[in-house]
């Protein structure tokens, strides 16, 4: 059966708008991967990529700029992102910038963010490879997270434990805690702590004056430090010294049997004859007096004996 004229131009009209349609979703699917813009190829060395698939955004400062054109993998331990930037937003980029790679929100999928340089001026070039930033993983954060968890867990079970061995007076701790007496005899140490701390601080004080006081030049130290009070005692040491020598020399002279004094305290026989001579003086003094007494009552002298009592007598009473 012959197609009618009418299903034909249905058919035709079908055909166009489906072209279109066609054209349009190659014009933005091309337009999204760059395909129709002049773009510049840039790369960046990453030591993981974190997920990151051929065709996944590239941001500048916030901006989509481009997208990543092949992941390749250089070794175990490093892998290069190419990227296709916007020619015109290239001129912005300086060859210091940094690549990192970031999600698109929280569970968004990754892209490639591009941190503007500060210290060059000069712009990137087709081919440059700039500088990267390896950030954490979200693996590594949750291993992270699940050893501080481990760890908090002990940490927890430790001190559960250690409160309950103080809460059962156990170790030193529980005893201080709950023993009253000891606790009393730990306040009375600080007590008498403290007080010794008060008497050490009024010790110190009263050295610090009388150091101070040894400072004064009315004090013996004090005037020692004054050069003319310094200069006297030191004369004064000086003719200690030489009046000792002089009594040295004198004793010296004594011992050698030299002058009159050692001559009359080291000759026993002088010094007998000296003895012997005092005790005739005071015989001869006795008798004497003894004849005076007898010439006072003898005849012819007691007359003039009495005129002498006399005149003594007279000379009194004036």
């Amino acid at each position: 059966m012959e197609k009618s004229t009418n299903q034909k131009i249905k058919l035709g009209i079908f055909v166009i708008i489906g072209s279109l349609f066609f054209i349009i979703a190659i014009y933005f699917i091309g337009n999204k991967k760059d395909m129709f813009n002049e773009t510049i190829q840039i790369s960046a060395v990453f030591k993981n990529v974190n997920g990151l698939q051929h065709g996944n955004n590239v941001r500048f400062s916030g901006i989509n700029v481009g997208t990543v054109k092949e992941i390749i993998i250089v070794n175990d331990s490093l892998i290069k992102v190419d990227m296709l930037i916007e020619e015109d937003i290239a001129s912005h980029i300086k060859k210091d910038a940094m690549a990192s790679i970031g999600s698109d929100g929280l569970v968004g999928n990754m892209i490639v963010n591009i941190i503007p340089g500060k210290k060059s001026n000069e712009m990137v070039k087709d081919g440059d490879v700039i500088l990267s930033e390896n950030k954490t993983s979200t693996d590594e954060i949750l291993k992270t997270i699940n050893s501080t968890s481990e760890n908090a867990k002990l940490i927890t079970d430790n001190l559960v434990k250690i409160t309950n061995q103080i809460n059962s007076r156990k170790g030193t701790i529980g005893m201080l805690i709950n023993d009253t007496v000891m606790s009393d005899d730990l306040k009375q140490t600080i007590y008498n702590l403290k007080v010794t701390t008060q008497s050490t601080s009024k010790s110190m004080a009263n050295l610090n004056k009388i150091i101070n006081d040894l400072n004064n030049k009315d004090n013996v130290v004090g005037a020692l430090k004054d050069t003319i009070t310094g200069r006297k005692i030191k004369m004064i040491i000086v003719n200690l010294e030489k009046s000792s020598e002089q009594i040295n020399k004198t004793i010296t002279n004594l011992k050698d049997g030299k002058g009159a004094l050692n001559y009359l305290s080291n000759d026993p026989k002088l010094v007998k004859q000296i003895d012997s001579t005092m005790i005739n003086l005071n015989q001869a003094s006795s008798k004497l007096n003894e004849n005076l007494e007898a010439l006072k009552h003898n005849f012819f002298f007691r007359g003039y004996f009495k005129k002498q009592e006399k005149a003594k007598a007279k000379a009194a009473k004036k």
